[in-house]
């Protein structure tokens, strides 16, 4: 993507969604942290079908901490790894309360010593929860940043650095969701729908979808 076209590129995304916000659902940093946590290779549909029941019964590192392994095991089950991701946010839990006296950390380097909590995971929290100019980069701005020439790069790291130099500083705090959304919705995977994509006049992806017929 030509430096020129970058400014317009968000400027027609923030015109399109001015104030974009994660799909998960969530009303503290210490839910929004769980279910990041828990939405690793599943859906924010799904997650929220689980948090929906469990946050009720248990919505903070205490009260999920002293359900247990198998007892969050029971609330979880319907998204993918719930095995693996139930011992992380036990784990997590036992942290934050020992560690943290219960709240969510702001630093990456904090949130990255929680079991479970990747580079992706702490840009969430520290972007969504405290406002934090940061894009974590997940499959969808992965693909965004490759297919539309805006940050190309091999790696997750690679991709995200590069959207550091090129997104212009007026769009940082939007920057994450605005590509996720597009991406999610817009520029899918498989076959991307150019005929409704507002910012395609500024990508470099050369084969654009037409229409389909009927």
């Amino acid at each position: 993507m030509k430096k020129e076209n970058i400014e317009p590129f968000f400027a027609t995304l923030q015109a399109v969604n001015p104030t974009p916000e994660t799909e998960l659902e969530y009303t503290t940093p210490f839910e929004l942290l769980a279910a990041v946590l828990l939405s690793a290779q599943a859906t924010d549909v799904g997650v929220n079908k689980a948090t929906r029941k469990l946050y009720p019964v248990a919505n903070t590192p205490q009260a999920i901490y002293d359900l247990g392994v198998e007892g969050l095991e029971g609330y979880i089950k319907t998204i993918g790894l719930y095995r693996s991701k139930a011992k992380h946010l036990i784990e997590t839990c036992r942290m934050l309360v020992e560690l943290h006296g219960g709240e969510v950390p702001r630093t990456r380097a904090e949130l990255e010593a929680l079991p479970g909590v990747g580079r992706k995971t702490a840009n969430v929290v520290l972007n969504v929860a405290f406002g934090e100019p940061t894009i974590a980069v997940d499959t969808h701005i992965f693909r965004i940043g490759n297919r539309t020439g805006l940050a190309p790069g091999k790696t997750p790291l690679a991709v995200e650095l590069k959207l550091e130099k090129r997104v212009p500083p007026a769009y940082w705090l939007h920057a994450h969701h605005w590509l996720i959304l597009h991406g999610r919705y817009i520029c899918v995977a498989r076959k991307p729908k150019c005929w409704e994509c507002a910012v395609a006049r500024y990508c470099d992806y050369k084969p654009k979808t037409p229409a389909p017929k009927g």
